[in-house]
């Protein structure tokens, strides 16, 4: 057995809900851990399942009970200085029910056309992620963080 200890993960999802009758996706304004715009999601819990995590996540943060989840992808990152890890499941999603709420404490949220997400203020890295939620055909986005710098991502 090695004596090797594992680095720090932490775990969290990210979801698309798309409305495919009008073209729209739902996004968030986040205010609170990272700034800009994104797709809802969070931290999985002590024993929660990663579909049990998004789901009670995109609730907390819209008001909707989403369903039929399909997992489009895995983003991974991994800190230069000590191998400590961040991981996203990232799901999507065009079933969904319930009151849109106009805002929660993680920011507004709103619906916005697929073509215009790309131009908007969108929150760090998420622009790189869109094309694991959009289908081009990689499952997996992974990259190199440091303190010194915000990373590249790859995909595979």
């Amino acid at each position: 057995m090695s004596d090797r200890k594992c680095p720090e993960t932490e775990i969290t999802n990210m979801v698309m809900v798309e409305n495919k009758e009008t073209g729209e996706v739902l996004v968030q304004k986040r205010c609170l851990y990272w700034k800009g715009i994104a797709f809802p999601g969070g931290h999985i819990e002590q024993n929660e399942s990663f579909v049990d995590s998004a789901v009670r996540e995109v609730k907390e943060e819209t008001g909707l009970d989403i369903f039929d989840l399909e997992l489009c992808g895995v983003i991974h990152w991994s800190k230069v200085e000590n191998g400590e890890r961040y991981l996203v499941f990232a799901y999507r999603t065009s079933k969904f029910s319930g009151t849109l709420l106009d805002e929660t404490e993680e920011g507004k949220v709103f619906w916005v056309k697929k073509e215009k997400l790309a131009d908007m203020e969108l929150s760090g890295n998420f622009k790189s992620y869109l094309p694991l939620f959009f289908g081009n055909g990689k499952s997996e986005a992974f990259g190199l963080w440091s303190d010194s710098d915000d990373g590249r991502i790859e995909y595979k």
